[in-house]
């Protein structure tokens, strides 16, 4: 059933996936359970095992009771081998912010990261950023498993479809990047090959890989609910592994690493970003205990991961502060999909607040990670605005001051 709810505009919070905070384009669905009409029996069995979340799958929220076939961003239609007009502002805008950001693997500079990896880092600290990069260099290609199978098939927008084209390429550029950082790093075959191979070898990444690769398998999902869960992969299971690469970069360690894990990271608070604004353009969402469960499950994954990959504290980051930080995220993620938050964690690290700061860097030296590419998000008008002040500022005068 479809309970009616207000179009009351949310509170925006930050956009960037760095210092963990999204926006929250989502419609808000309720502030009290009591109020919503739902399948009879469902609250009473919340609690009472692998069921209940069945029940709660059976219920929804919205605007509109529709089929999801008839879903305007999932319905098929001609429009979507046409690009203008533009039907969807927000999703554009997302694609353009998404192709002015674009890199390649060859930009890494990782000449002193050896040095570094040989003499300053500990045995446990190399351990840990191993499982890591293990889990890292498997997870895109699952992501873009599922945009392949699944995502880029049922949603018919084309300004959508645009966005999932570039975010395959990107997670390209990034399983590539990080396959390089393990070639550079790891010398033994045996033990390279060790963790290329981390989904079947490493338990925890394994259990990892399984979750989210159950959701591209599952036919009786929604299209909603495996957008939930893939927000939850790229924005709960990456965050604490980049978190920890930032550890590295607040003490001035591994400076090819860190700068690939500023664009990643970038990148994909980008690709969370457009899951909860496309989950927000949907009539017909999920009831709020089904992403709040999704959410949990993933929050639960997550920590046995850092638990594994953590076996001992660490200087300034040890499994039960990384736990926390897990929490931290998964409230900001819930808020982004209209959910309220389920821990009320706060931020343990002080460095994952700092790097929402635009980077300093010397621009002879280095690009900054938070460059744009020239004119790509501007729109048609803009640029030719631009083109005929440029024009005019070309005209030849006597009266320019020389």
């Amino acid at each position: 059933m479809v309970s009616e709810v207000s179009r009351v505009a949310q509170p925006e919070v930050t956009t960037k996936l760095e210092n963990m905070s999204l926006k929250s384009p989502a419609k808000p669905v309720f502030d009290d359970l009591d109020d919503l009409d739902v399948v009879p029996g469902a609250m009473a069995t919340a609690e009472s095992g692998d069921n209940a979340l069945e029940d709660f799958r059976l219920c929804f929220v919205g605007d509109v009771d529709l089929e999801e076939k008839d879903e305007p961003l999932l319905k098929e239609s001609r429009r979507r081998f046409v690009l203008f007009p533009i039907q969807y502002h927000e999703i554009w805008q997302m694609y353009k912010k998404a192709e002015a950001s674009f890199w390649t693997a060859e930009e890494m500079d990782l000449s002193k990261d050896l040095h570094d990896w040989d003499n300053k880092l500990n045995d446990n600290e190399r351990h840990f950023i191993s499982h890591v990069l293990a889990f890292f260099a498997a997870s895109d290609g699952i992501v873009n498993e599922n945009l392949v199978e699944r995502f880029s098939n049922e949603v018919q927008a084309a300004e959508a479809r645009c966005f999932y084209g570039f975010q395959i390429m990107m997670e390209n550029i990034h399983s590539e990047t990080y396959s390089l950082l393990i070639d550079t790093y790891i010398k033994e075959p045996a033990q390279r090959e060790f963790l290329f191979d981390a989904i079947e070898t490493i338990p925890c990444i394994k259990k990892k890989a399984e979750w989210a690769l159950k959701w591209i398998s599952d036919r009786r999902s929604t299209f909603a609910e495996r957008l939930v869960a893939f927000a939850a992969v790229e924005g709960i299971f990456f965050s604490g592994s980049f978190a920890s690469i930032f550890w590295l970069k607040k003490r001035g360690l591994m400076p090819g690493l860190t700068f690939s894990n500023e664009l990643i990271s970038r990148d994909e608070g980008m690709h969370t970003d457009f899951a909860c604004l496309l989950f927000s353009h949907l009539h017909k969402r999920p009831h709020p205990e089904t992403v709040r469960r999704i959410v949990v499950e993933a929050v639960a994954i997550e920590q046995e991961f850092l638990t594994d990959a953590l076996p001992v504290g660490l200087i300034g980051m040890n499994a039960n502060l990384m736990c926390q930080y897990i929490e931290f995220v998964a409230d900001r993620l819930l808020v982004a999909l209209g959910n309220s938050k389920e821990y009320h964690a706060t931020n343990p690290f002080d460095f994952m607040d700092m790097i929402s700061l635009q980077g300093k860097t010397n621009f002879f030296e280095k690009r900054v990670s938070d460059y744009a590419k020239a004119g790509v998000k501007t729109t048609t008008t803009d640029s030719v605005n631009e083109a005929q002040a440029a024009t005019s500022s070309k005209l030849f005068s006597l009266d320019e001051d020389f």
